[in-house]
């Protein structure tokens, strides 16, 4: 824990969070609003804390600061007009609302500045790495950005396999960070920025060069300490459980661990596949699973309360995580953290978490590349338990040491220190 800073005063730190929810409920957490929540109430142990984030998250936050108040947290709530809502709800626009929202924010953090005189200007979500924040472009504090990502990209040969619309898709998006990360803004608080944290090294390499030096690589997903599933080892039994999680939609590549499963399936009787989750492709992948021959071996369950979720990861024998597009991937540390061996891909933030003491990590070169090397993964840890138990030990002994929310807010505590020890020049 960071000493210097209970010997002098507190620190004074500013945090924008448009999207910060203390309890997911029924949702797989991940995502910004999960990890925001998860360091803020950290931060509040060393140093004074104030919160801008958009007033949808009021009620959540509200409810649960009644069951764990946060003395040393302030949140201020700030929203756009109401007319404006469906842009917020609508992916295309959602961006533009998103960037919007930033003015409003910035405007309340300064009116905060003249009464606080905030020490540290902290941009922790929205969690991309190609919007501009105004905050740090505009307000005179020591600026600190990330954990984001963002620039990774669908690869070509997987991309071309998607539906024009999807293809289409990818393409506006592609398009729209060049045209944010174009903005006089972005270019402003990249410049301003004393630390970027990345998330992944798609990430990394998205900065631009003369930025680079300001980067620092930092997890967006974690786990809590409670979270660890104590070593639970499998007894012979009739199943070999496989799972995935995640929303139903084509980057996700069900698709592909649907396909890897069935070579896996036909040559193990014994094996059943589980998907967890919602979205568009829930009839896709339901055809694609009568298509393979794979009814009552592969199943898609709606979302589980969080609890419940856990209990079933914990239960499974193999996590199966084939995204395409994914900064982080939070279903893949609660699966370390649960003590299961993942198989997933050298992409994204995935890339970073696995390891070859915690599970098998498969380039993605081409679809039919990717499914013969996921099938026989499977292949290997079924057969050699005892490489999967091992497998599964080093998966939860790596989440423990790297991906731990109290690490995480540690690292994240220590560049504020270093920040208020060397104030900047402005304001």
């Amino acid at each position: 824990m960071p000493d210097n800073l209970h010997k002098k005063r507190r620190a004074r730190v500013l945090i924008s969070a448009y999207a910060c929810v203390a309890n997911p409920g029924h949702r797989l957490p991940g995502g910004g609003d999960y990890m925001a929540w998860s360091i803020i109430q950290r931060l509040g142990q060393w140093c004074d804390v104030w919160v801008i984030t958009h007033d949808q998250n009021r009620t959540a936050i509200e409810e649960q600061l009644r069951h764990e108040p946060l003395a040393s947290v302030k949140f201020h709530f700030v929203g756009l007009p109401r007319w404006m809502d469906p842009f917020m709800r609508a992916m295309g626009s959602l961006h533009i609302y998103a960037y919007l929202w930033q003015w409003a924010a910035y405007f309340a953090a300064r009116r905060l500045h003249r009464q606080i005189q905030f020490d540290v200007a902290h941009q922790l979500t929205y969690e991309n790495d190609w919007m501009a924040s105004i905050i740090g472009a505009l307000l005179p504090v020591s600026y600190v950005r990330g954990p984001c990502g963002g620039a990774h990209r669908i690869p070509g040969p997987f991309l071309r396999q998607f539906a024009p619309r999807a293809r289409w898709a990818e393409r506006v998006r592609s398009f729209g960070q060049w045209v944010f990360r174009h903005d006089p803004f972005f270019v402003i608080s990249q410049s301003r920025a004393k630390v970027i944290m990345a998330c992944n090294k798609e990430a990394e390499q998205g900065v631009a060069r003369r930025w680079r030096h300001k980067v620092r690589m930092m997890p967006i997903n974690a786990i809590s300490a409670d979270e660890l599933a104590p070593p639970h080892p499998h007894t012979r039994e009739d199943k070999f459980r496989v799972l995935s999680a995640g929303r139903l939609v084509p980057l996700k590549g069900f698709d592909l661990a649907l396909r890897a499963f069935k070579i896996f399936a036909d040559k193990c009787p014994c094996a059943d596949f589980t998907i967890v989750g919602e979205g568009p492709e829930l009839q896709a992948l339901q055809e694609l699973i009568r298509g393979l021959g794979l009814e009552g071996r592969a199943r898609i369950e709606a979302r589980l309360p969080r609890e419940q979720y856990m209990a079933t990861m914990r239960n499974c024998h193999v996590f199966l995580f084939l995204s395409l597009r994914d900064g982080g991937g939070q279903v893949v540390i609660e699966a370390m953290a649960g003590g299961r061996p993942i198989i997933g891909l050298g992409l994204g933030g995935p890339a970073l978490y696995i390891n070859e003491g915690c599970g098998i990590k498969i380039p993605a070169h081409s679809p039919e590349q990717v499914v013969r090397e996921a099938a026989a993964a499977m292949q290997l840890l079924g057969r050699d338990s005892d490489l999967c138990e091992r497998l599964g030990r080093g998966a939860r002994q790596r989440a423990a040491e790297v991906y731990d929310w109290d690490r995480i807010s540690e690292q994240i505590m220590k560049i504020y220190e270093n920040l208020v020890a060397k104030p900047s020049l402005e304001g």
